[in-house]
């Protein structure tokens, strides 16, 4: 009786999980097809390539596209090597007690905090007090902040799936400390922290708060090249789709405009997700023949 029981718990607990995988997949194809067939009429070479006009109900969305992929860059290049570099310091060389633990359970407190709370905080650090202004730097330092918890995270938890016998056997041929990690940690790692670093990129991709006071403009068509990008306000496509939904003066006749904004974006954020996967899968099948 009492295994009967158990089965018909067990089926009852399938059948709930079953139902919310069903449920999760309809909303996102549902939300995907929805943004595809409002979306996809609009997407063309010059939609693609130009900047917008006439108060942005013609033309393109390069500009944000620009804008976006100038942000990110600053973003990996703060958030990446200070992320993955402290999750070594914090799982291969921090003595492991109160301090450290009250380090990771900060950290991972910061990352449940509003990005709009990064936001201000990035307004009043790298705006106010740095004097960089309202710029790429200031907006992409913030998105920076933003993704490292998510980075040390993710790249912490790769890190301790490496069995400690690859770590003893290093050190007990002579290796240093560090050559220990590098030859026999790291590459074991990589695939989980490129993932878990990468995810949070994706994430940052698509925030609206923290840029919004920290250098992005409504229209700023200006295409300025490298340094001087990096000094100058920016369009980007999250706060450009958020006007074009909420607060432009022709809502109606932009609604296209900001669906083929959405799907452009959604298409960069699955890109990066993708290729999370596409990374993790190759480094696990190259150390699997290994």
């Amino acid at each position: 009786m009492k295994i009967n029981i158990r089965k018909i718990q067990q089926q009852l607990g399938f059948s709930v999980l079953r139902l919310a995988v069903i449920l999760v997949l309809a909303l996102v194809a549902y939300i995907v097809w929805d943004l595809l067939s409002k979306g996809i009429g609009v997407i063309n070479w010059e939609f693609l390539t130009a900047k917008p006009r006439k108060g942005m109900t013609e033309g393109g969305i390069w500009p944000a596209i620009v804008g976006t992929f100038w942000v990110s860059m600053v973003t990996i290049f703060f958030s990446v090597p200070v992320g993955i570099f402290s999750a070594i310091y914090l799982n291969e060389y921090a003595t492991q007690g109160r301090l450290v633990r009250l380090i990771r359970l900060a950290i991972r407190n910061l990352s449940g905090v509003p990005s709009i709370v990064h936001g201000l905080f990035g307004f009043a650090l790298f705006v106010l007090m740095m004097n960089l202004g309202l710029s790429v730097i200031s907006a992409g330092l913030t998105l920076g902040l933003l993704t490292l918890p998510w980075t040390i995270t993710a790249s912490e938890e790769a890190l301790k799936t490496v069995p400690l016998s690859y770590r003893e056997g290093a050190l007990a041929l002579g290796a240093t400390k560090w050559q220990t990690i590098r030859t026999n940690v790291l590459p074991y790692a990589v695939p989980g922290m490129l993932t878990g670093t990468i995810l949070g990129l994706a994430r940052a991709a698509g925030e609206t708060a923290p840029i919004l006071f920290t250098g992005v403009a409504f229209f700023w068509p200006h295409l300025y090249g490298f340094p001087k990008v990096l000094t100058s306000q920016f369009m980007a496509l999250p706060y450009h789709l958020f006007i074009m939904s909420t607060q432009h003066h022709e809502i109606v006749k932009v609604r296209p405009l900001a669906y083929g904004t959405a799907l452009v974006l959604m298409v960069l954020v699955l890109v990066m997700n993708f290729a999370a996967t596409w990374i993790r899968y190759r480094f696990r099948k190259k150390f699997k023949r290994a």
